[in-house]
C-alpha cells in the first residue's frame, strides 16, 4: 500500500549533480584503464596458451581458468585485502580494482583473441615463414591484422561487461558513481529516485555501443 502512494521527486538529485558527475568520470576513466590493462593481459594470456612450451601454456591456462571461475566481488575484495599481506605492497582501492579487473577481463579477452588467432589458415602464417619472416613477424604484420577484424565485435561485448563490472567496486569505496550514488541515496534519502538515475546513466551510455557492436558484428559477419 506504501508503494503506491510512494511520491516520486527527481528533483532532488539536482543538488547532487556534480557528485554524479566526478562518479561517472571515475567510471569512464577507469573502464578505459580496465579495458587496455585486460586487452594487454588477454594477448599474454592467449599466446602462452598457444606457445609449444608446456610450462608457459600450463601457466597461461591455470590464470584463465582461474580468474573465469571465480565471482569478480571475491577478487576484488581479495586483491585489496589479500594481496598486499602476500606481496608486502600497499594497494590504494583503485590500483586493487583496477588490477583484479584486468585479470579478470584478460581471462575472457584471453579466449576471444586466441579464438581469432586460430581462426586464420595456417597457410596465411607459413607463407610468412616461406618469405623468410621469423614466426614472431609473422604473426604480428600477417595474423594478428587479419585476427583482430574478426576479434573486434567480441571484443567490443566484453569491454562493455567490464563498464558494468565496474560498478562493483564501490565495495572498496571507489568513488565511481554507484558509490557516489550511494552518497546520494543517504544523504536524500531518496535511495528509488538515486538508483534509477544510475541506471539510466547506464543505460544512455551503453545502449548506443551495444547498438554499434551489433551493427559492426553484422558488418563482419557477412565479410566472414
Amino acid at each position: 500500500m506504501e508503494t503506491r502512494m510512494y511520491e516520486w521527486d527527481f528533483g532532488v538529485l539536482w543538488a547532487y549533480r556534480w557528485l554524479f558527475l566526478d562518479g561517472m568520470i571515475m567510471t569512464v576513466s577507469l573502464t578505459a584503464a580496465v579495458v587496455i590493462g585486460g586487452l594487454g593481459v588477454g594477448l599474454v594470456a592467449a599466446l602462452g596458451m598457444m606457445s609449444g612450451n608446456r610450462v608457459l601454456k600450463g601457466v597461461s591456462l591455470a590464470f584463465t581458468e582461474l580468474f573465469r571461475c571465480t565471482p569478480i566481488l571475491v577478487q576484488l575484495i581479495w586483491c585489496y585485502y589479500a594481496l598486499p599481506i602476500l606481496t608486502g605492497l600497499e594497494l590504494t582501492p583503485i590500483t586493487a580494482s583496477i588490477i583484479a579487473l584486468s585479470c579478470y577481463g584478460g581471462s575472457f579477452y584471453s579466449e576471444i583473441i586466441r579464438g581469432g588467432i586460430v581462426s586464420i589458415e595456417d597457410g596465411q602464417r607459413e607463407a610468412g615463414l616461406a618469405l623468410g619472416m621469423t614466426p614472431a613477424l609473422a604473426m604480428r604484420r600477417i595474423v594478428l591484422p587479419q585476427a583482430l577484424r574478426r576479434m573486434v565485435p567480441a571484443l567490443m561485448n566484453q569491454s562493455i561487461l567490464q563498464f558494468k563490472n565496474t560498478s562493483l567496486v564501490s565495495v572498496l569505496a571507489v568513488p565511481d558513481l554507484v558509490y557516489q550514488g550511494q552518497l546520494a541515496a543517504h544523504d536524500s534519502f531518496r535511495p528509488l529516485e538515486t538508483y534509477t538515475a544510475i541506471a539510466v546513466a547506464y543505460l544512455v551510455i551503453l545502449l548506443p555501443l551495444t547498438l554499434f557492436v551489433r551493427h559492426q558484428d553484422a558488418k563482419f559477419g557477412g565479410a566472414r
